[in-house]
């Protein structure tokens, strides 16, 4: 069979045309508040639902905060199954952006009023539905439009970090104040973000479903892409590591909360500044040290992070603790640039363009999916278990995550071995979908 094989070389120095300006502004309000919505209510949800009545919390325990957190991953394992193959076969990327948020601005209004734990992990889980599939389909509609993915992308993905920035920052710390943090009131500000960004969907460069009426389901063939072993291993250590990630998403912000941050958003919000500049060096990297470097130094800053929360909580009574754990935090640049957005333009770059969407919707499956939920259960289950007469270990937490983290940088170092300028070939017909 004749292949048809495209090259991928992150130094090399081909020039494409520039980004058009108006799709720019627009492709970046998307970015912008794509992740002000999640970065509104995500990073402080444990500290609602483990505070006191008395607090405006819902007063559940370590435990069922896990579970509760739990269910945007759980979301994502089901959702992603089906959201690739909308933006490739269905329908335009846009309207899906617009049906999504929309539903999503009335599910997080349900989520702010609902307060018992059954009914509220039910709620949680129909957002998680709708909100996880936009993070691929956002993703893919940015790469459906822009000239050069590895320049470009970067640039445009640096907005939703301004985005959440903006949610921390001002939206919880500034306009609700930082004792919001235990109430409902991050939920509806989310809400009314969620309203606004499925109305200016409708506003975003149409992009219509780029794979061909029938053989394989796209998800399904964006599956056969893992019989590569480089691209199999890639997602395999991607999907086992994101388990120590979901440490940090669900269980940051009441960390902060523990060794007496006030202003958890803004404290939180140092990471994002971080992740300005890193997202910002990206695409040099990838020129300078490869994929594969690029990789392994998201992977290590990960491992370096929890280790440095460890640190600076058991050493907590000294004066050098706080700038351990705000250390840890500007991490946070380092650790999602160089894995998960350097993962995206990965997949972007193997996967052929009419499945495109199905292969970034694979790659949120196994992270953001699957790999997340995971580790937020668990998560709950080792902060119960180091939580001894209501006062969480958490040198000893943290270095659950930190050991996981280092173990599969071994892994990856040890196995993976990309072809450097190869991608899978054009030719993904239901026949054969042969790798190169």
């Amino acid at each position: 069979m004749a292949q048809s094989v495209a090259r991928l070389d992150y130094a090399a120095g081909d020039i494409k045309p520039p980004l058009d300006t108006g799709v720019r502004m627009r492709l970046s309000v998307m970015m912008f508040l794509q992740f002000a919505v999640w970065g509104s209510w995500a990073i402080v949800f444990s500290n609602y639902l483990t505070a006191t009545p008395a607090q405006g919390g819902l007063g559940f325990s370590d435990a069922q905060a896990g579970v509760v957190g739990g269910t945007m991953a759980l979301g994502a394992i089901i959702s992603m199954m089906f959201a690739g193959q909308l933006a490739d076969r269905v329908m335009s990327s846009e309207y899906l952006m617009a049906i999504f948020h929309l539903a999503g601005a009335g599910l997080l209004y349900a989520m702010a009023t609902v307060h018992t734990f059954g009914a509220l992990w039910w709620v949680s889980l129909a957002y998680a539905l709708v909100y996880n599939p936009t993070l691929a389909i956002a993703n893919s509609l940015a790469f459906a439009n822009v000239p050069d993915a590895t320049r470009d992308f970067p640039t445009l993905r640096v907005l939703g970090t301004i985005g959440w920035i903006a949610a921390g920052m001002i939206g919880l710390d500034l306009i609700l104040g930082p004792a919001a943090k235990t109430t409902n009131k991050p939920l509806l500000m989310a809400a009314g973000l969620s309203a606004v960004l499925g109305l200016f969907s409708l506003a975003l460069p149409h992009t219509p479903p780029s794979g061909k009426k029938g053989g394989a389901l796209p998800f399904l063939r964006a599956f056969k892409l893992l019989l590569d072993p480089s691209f199999g291993i890639f997602f395999a250590i991607s999907f086992v590591i994101t388990i120590a990630l979901a440490f940090y998403y669900t269980w940051a912000g009441v960390f902060l909360q523990d060794v007496g941050v006030k202003a958890v958003g803004t404290t939180m919000s140092i990471g994002q500044w971080s992740e300005i500049g890193f997202m910002l060096l990206l695409p040099f990297a990838l020129k300078r040290f490869g994929m594969k470097g690029v990789l392994i130094v998201g992977m290590a800053a990960w491992a370096l992070r929890y280790a440095l929360f460890s640190a600076g909580y058991a050493w907590r009574s000294s004066h050098g603790a706080m700038v351990l754990i705000i250390a840890g935090v500007a991490l946070h640049g380092v650790c999602f640039d160089f894995f998960l957005a350097a993962g995206f333009i990965h997949t972007d770059n193997k996967a052929p363009a009419s499945i495109r969407g199905s292969a970034q919707a694979l790659f949120s499956f196994l992270t953001y999916g699957a790999g997340m939920w995971i580790g937020g259960v668990l998560s709950g289950y080792v902060v119960k278990n180091y939580n001894v007469n209501a006062v969480r270990e958490w040198s000893m937490i943290w270095i659950w995550p930190a050991a996981g983290a280092a173990v599969c940088l071994l892994i990856f170092m040890a196995l993976w071995k990309d072809k450097p300028g190869k991608l899978v070939e054009a030719d993904t017909s239901a026949e054969a979908v042969a790798l190169t």
